[in-house]
């Protein structure tokens, strides 16, 4: 993926300038991948709950340097990435996938979808996967975090 213009977003994720990077360089122990689109009505209805979901991570000193959150705008331009974002007050970095590159290589999953992404070891291992809107913040913080302290992956339908 390209490592972010942003300096904020660079920060966020823990990487340094340069043209790209891969999920298991991210400065984390759990990594939360949204594909959305901004397309897509119930990723655009989805919105407010996932930066929900940011604010708790960002607000919780145990979790704040451990569990991050990105998305893929799956078959968006940069523009239309960048539409999503200021529209919904995204906080979090969204990487912009015109050509569905990143999206095939997930199975072309429908959206909203969300995986949780394990890095340890200089890997990144799937550990959830899921299709649709969570029912809530609080609950599938949970969920990610009793997951991501698994030793076995656990790939939801």
């Amino acid at each position: 993926m390209a490592v972010p213009d942003s300096k904020e977003h660079r920060n966020y994720l823990g990487l340094k300038r340069g043209e790209s990077f891969r999920l298991s360089q991210v400065a984390a122990d759990t990594l939360i991948v949204e594909v959305l689109s901004m397309y897509c009505p119930f990723c655009q209805a989805e919105a407010p709950a996932v930066n929900t979901l940011y604010a708790m991570i960002e607000d919780d000193p145990a979790l704040r340097e451990k569990v991050k959150i990105i998305g893929i705008a799956a078959g968006n331009t940069k523009l239309e990435r960048d539409m999503f974002v200021d529209t919904f007050d995204i906080p979090f970095p969204v990487f912009a996938d015109a050509d569905f590159l990143f999206h095939k290589a997930l199975g072309e999953v429908r959206t909203p979808y969300f995986l949780g992404v394990r890095i340890t070891g200089g890997a990144a291992t799937v550990f959830h996967s899921s299709l649709g809107a969570f029912e809530d913040p609080a609950s599938f913080l949970s969920l990610i975090i009793e997951r991501s302290r698994s030793n076995s992956a656990e790939v939801s339908p």
